[in-house]
Protein backbone atom coordinates (compact mmCIF):
# COMPACT_ATOMS: atom_id res chain seq x y z
CA UNK A 1 0.00 0.00 0.00
CA UNK A 2 1.34 3.59 -0.70
CA UNK A 3 0.05 6.38 1.42
CA UNK A 4 0.17 10.08 -0.29
CA UNK A 5 0.05 13.06 1.90
CA UNK A 6 -2.20 15.68 -0.16
CA UNK A 7 -3.70 19.13 0.96
CA UNK A 8 -6.43 18.95 3.26
CA UNK A 9 -8.79 20.87 0.37
CA UNK A 10 -7.72 18.16 -2.42
CA UNK A 11 -9.09 15.60 -0.26
CA UNK A 12 -12.59 17.17 0.01
CA UNK A 13 -13.26 16.58 -3.65
CA UNK A 14 -14.03 13.82 -6.33
CA UNK A 15 -10.21 13.90 -8.05
CA UNK A 16 -6.58 15.26 -7.33
CA UNK A 17 -3.69 15.57 -9.79
CA UNK A 18 -0.39 14.86 -8.93
CA UNK A 19 2.32 17.08 -9.97
CA UNK A 20 6.25 17.80 -9.18
CA UNK A 21 8.04 15.48 -6.72
CA UNK A 22 5.43 13.17 -5.94
CA UNK A 23 4.46 12.46 -9.97
CA UNK A 24 8.14 11.69 -10.24
CA UNK A 25 8.39 9.43 -7.67
CA UNK A 26 5.23 7.60 -7.77
CA UNK A 27 5.07 7.24 -11.68
CA UNK A 28 8.60 7.40 -12.74
CA UNK A 29 10.44 5.77 -9.74
CA UNK A 30 7.30 3.70 -8.47
CA UNK A 31 6.32 2.82 -11.92
CA UNK A 32 2.47 2.68 -10.89
CA UNK A 33 0.08 2.18 -13.69
CA UNK A 34 -3.81 2.87 -14.28
CA UNK A 35 -5.62 1.38 -11.98
CA UNK A 36 -3.01 1.31 -9.03
CA UNK A 37 -4.67 1.75 -5.82
CA UNK A 38 -3.27 4.72 -3.46
CA UNK A 39 -4.48 5.79 0.21
CA UNK A 40 -4.53 9.83 -0.18
CA UNK A 41 -4.56 11.50 3.14
CA UNK A 42 -5.05 15.35 4.32
CA UNK A 43 -2.63 15.19 7.35
CA UNK A 44 -5.88 16.20 9.69
CA UNK A 45 -6.41 12.71 10.30
CA UNK A 46 -8.83 12.39 7.09
CA UNK A 47 -8.18 9.29 4.57
CA UNK A 48 -9.73 8.30 0.99
CA UNK A 49 -8.68 4.88 -0.92
CA UNK A 50 -8.07 6.27 -4.38
CA UNK A 51 -7.15 5.13 -8.10
CA UNK A 52 -5.16 6.01 -10.87
CA UNK A 53 -7.48 7.04 -13.40
CA UNK A 54 -5.05 9.25 -15.58
CA UNK A 55 -1.33 9.07 -16.04
CA UNK A 56 0.70 12.17 -18.39
CA UNK A 57 4.00 13.21 -19.22
CA UNK A 58 3.96 15.31 -16.52
CA UNK A 59 1.06 15.08 -14.25
CA UNK A 60 -1.42 12.28 -13.00
CA UNK A 61 -4.92 11.88 -11.49
CA UNK A 62 -6.46 10.19 -9.34
CA UNK A 63 -9.70 9.18 -8.26
CA UNK A 64 -10.92 9.38 -4.95
CA UNK A 65 -13.39 7.19 -3.52
CA UNK A 66 -14.67 5.47 -0.19
CA UNK A 67 -13.43 6.72 3.21
CA UNK A 68 -9.78 4.74 4.19
CA UNK A 69 -8.51 3.55 8.54
CA UNK A 70 -7.19 6.81 9.72
CA UNK A 71 -4.04 4.27 11.06
CA UNK A 72 -4.12 6.94 13.93
CA UNK A 73 -3.80 5.74 17.64
CA UNK A 74 -6.45 5.72 20.49
CA UNK A 75 -4.60 8.34 22.45
CA UNK A 76 -2.79 11.41 21.45
CA UNK A 77 0.73 12.44 22.97
CA UNK A 78 1.71 15.66 22.65
CA UNK A 79 5.95 16.02 22.82
CA UNK A 80 7.49 18.64 24.44
CA UNK A 81 11.21 18.28 24.20
CA UNK A 82 14.75 20.04 24.47
CA UNK A 83 16.18 19.84 21.23
CA UNK A 84 19.61 17.79 20.36
CA UNK A 85 21.89 18.60 18.01
CA UNK A 86 20.47 18.60 14.54
CA UNK A 87 21.27 15.06 13.02
CA UNK A 88 19.48 13.42 16.57
CA UNK A 89 17.20 16.12 16.84
CA UNK A 90 15.57 14.48 13.01
CA UNK A 91 15.70 10.66 13.99
CA UNK A 92 13.77 12.31 17.13
CA UNK A 93 11.27 13.72 14.85
CA UNK A 94 11.54 10.92 11.84
CA UNK A 95 10.73 8.14 14.83
CA UNK A 96 8.04 9.59 17.02
CA UNK A 97 5.94 10.62 14.11
CA UNK A 98 5.98 6.94 12.70
CA UNK A 99 4.85 5.97 16.20
CA UNK A 100 1.78 8.28 16.49
CA UNK A 101 2.67 12.05 18.47
CA UNK A 102 0.47 14.48 17.54
CA UNK A 103 2.44 17.81 17.98
CA UNK A 104 6.15 18.11 18.66
CA UNK A 105 7.07 21.36 20.73
CA UNK A 106 11.04 22.11 21.19
CA UNK A 107 11.59 24.08 23.92
CA UNK A 108 14.33 25.49 26.30
CA UNK A 109 16.11 24.65 29.33
CA UNK A 110 19.22 26.62 31.18
CA UNK A 111 21.20 23.69 30.39
CA UNK A 112 20.12 23.76 27.01
CA UNK A 113 18.89 26.51 24.89
CA UNK A 114 19.88 25.88 21.47
CA UNK A 115 18.71 28.00 18.70
CA UNK A 116 17.02 25.67 15.78
CA UNK A 117 17.37 28.08 12.54
CA UNK A 118 14.61 28.33 9.66
CA UNK A 119 16.33 26.09 7.46
CA UNK A 120 16.67 23.37 10.13
CA UNK A 121 12.54 23.53 10.67
CA UNK A 122 11.76 23.24 7.04
CA UNK A 123 13.58 20.29 6.76
CA UNK A 124 12.01 18.52 10.15
CA UNK A 125 9.08 19.41 8.49
CA UNK A 126 9.67 16.90 5.06
CA UNK A 127 10.91 14.60 7.64
CA UNK A 128 8.07 14.17 9.13
CA UNK A 129 5.53 14.44 5.93
CA UNK A 130 7.36 11.63 4.46
CA UNK A 131 7.41 9.69 7.82
CA UNK A 132 3.43 10.07 7.93
CA UNK A 133 3.62 8.38 4.80
CA UNK A 134 6.30 5.87 5.54
CA UNK A 135 4.18 5.16 8.41
CA UNK A 136 0.75 5.17 6.87
CA UNK A 137 -0.72 7.67 9.27
CA UNK A 138 -2.82 10.61 8.00
CA UNK A 139 -2.54 12.99 10.83
CA UNK A 140 1.14 15.52 10.12
CA UNK A 141 2.10 16.58 13.39
CA UNK A 142 2.72 20.15 14.06
CA UNK A 143 6.53 21.12 14.70
CA UNK A 144 6.78 24.14 16.60
CA UNK A 145 9.70 26.22 18.15
CA UNK A 146 12.19 26.87 19.89
CA UNK A 147 10.04 28.29 22.83
CA UNK A 148 11.66 30.39 25.89
CA UNK A 149 11.27 28.50 29.14
CA UNK A 150 8.51 30.61 30.01
CA UNK A 151 6.46 30.30 26.86
CA UNK A 152 7.01 26.06 27.47
CA UNK A 153 5.57 26.33 30.72
CA UNK A 154 2.78 28.12 29.41
CA UNK A 155 2.38 25.42 26.77
CA UNK A 156 2.48 22.54 28.84
CA UNK A 157 0.44 24.43 31.64
CA UNK A 158 -2.93 24.28 28.63
CA UNK A 159 -2.45 20.08 29.33
CA UNK A 160 -4.26 18.57 32.38
CA UNK A 161 -2.65 15.63 32.42
CA UNK A 162 0.98 15.61 31.49
CA UNK A 163 4.36 13.14 32.37
CA UNK A 164 8.19 14.25 32.87
CA UNK A 165 10.45 11.97 31.96
CA UNK A 166 12.81 11.85 35.14
CA UNK A 167 15.54 9.02 35.50
CA UNK A 168 15.32 8.77 39.39
CA UNK A 169 11.27 7.92 38.81
CA UNK A 170 10.14 4.82 39.72
CA UNK A 171 6.86 5.08 38.25
CA UNK A 172 6.67 3.40 34.65
CA UNK A 173 4.78 5.34 31.79
CA UNK A 174 1.20 4.26 31.20
CA UNK A 175 -1.07 3.63 28.00
CA UNK A 176 -2.80 6.98 27.38
CA UNK A 177 -5.52 5.42 24.91
CA UNK A 178 -8.42 7.69 24.55
CA UNK A 179 -6.95 10.85 26.39
CA UNK A 180 -4.86 13.67 24.77
CA UNK A 181 -1.92 14.10 27.04
CA UNK A 182 1.71 16.16 27.08
CA UNK A 183 5.60 14.19 27.51
CA UNK A 184 8.16 16.76 28.75
CA UNK A 185 11.76 15.58 27.57
CA UNK A 186 14.83 17.42 28.87
CA UNK A 187 17.95 18.10 28.18
CA UNK A 188 21.22 15.03 29.06
CA UNK A 189 21.77 16.99 31.90
CA UNK A 190 18.88 17.12 32.66
CA UNK A 191 16.14 19.94 34.24
CA UNK A 192 17.26 22.04 36.76
CA UNK A 193 15.50 21.54 40.09
CA UNK A 194 13.76 24.77 39.63
CA UNK A 195 12.96 23.70 36.58
CA UNK A 196 11.43 20.52 37.77
CA UNK A 197 9.70 22.36 40.86
CA UNK A 198 7.64 24.52 38.18
CA UNK A 199 6.65 21.12 36.42
CA UNK A 200 5.53 19.33 39.68
CA UNK A 201 3.46 22.85 40.49
CA UNK A 202 1.91 22.45 37.30
CA UNK A 203 0.86 18.94 37.70
CA UNK A 204 3.38 17.11 35.83
CA UNK A 205 3.56 13.69 37.03
CA UNK A 206 7.10 12.01 36.86
CA UNK A 207 8.16 9.07 34.75
CA UNK A 208 10.98 7.13 34.68
CA UNK A 209 12.46 4.78 31.53
CA UNK A 210 15.04 2.00 33.79
CA UNK A 211 17.92 2.71 35.05
CA UNK A 212 19.95 3.50 32.36
CA UNK A 213 20.57 6.69 31.22
CA UNK A 214 19.56 7.56 27.77
CA UNK A 215 20.20 10.21 25.14
CA UNK A 216 17.35 12.51 24.23
CA UNK A 217 15.97 11.51 21.40
CA UNK A 218 16.11 7.72 22.64
CA UNK A 219 14.38 8.71 25.41
CA UNK A 220 11.04 10.65 23.42
CA UNK A 221 10.89 7.78 21.56
CA UNK A 222 10.97 5.26 23.96
CA UNK A 223 7.93 6.80 25.79
CA UNK A 224 6.14 7.64 23.03
CA UNK A 225 6.22 4.21 22.61
CA UNK A 226 5.30 2.89 25.56
CA UNK A 227 2.35 5.94 26.37
CA UNK A 228 0.86 5.40 23.18
CA UNK A 229 0.79 1.66 23.62
CA UNK A 230 0.31 0.42 20.04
Amino acid sequence: MITLLIEPEELKGDSVEIRGDNYKHLFRARRLTRGSEIRVVDGRGNARWSGVEEIGPKSARLELGDSAPSNEPEGRISLFVVPPKPQRLAVLVEKTTELGVSAIYLISSVRNARTVVSGEMARLGRISRSAVEQSHRSFLPQICGPHSWSDSVDLIAEFESFWVLDPTADRRPEDVAGSSQGLVVGPEGGFTTEELAQLRQLGGDRIGLGARILRTETAAIVGTALLLGD
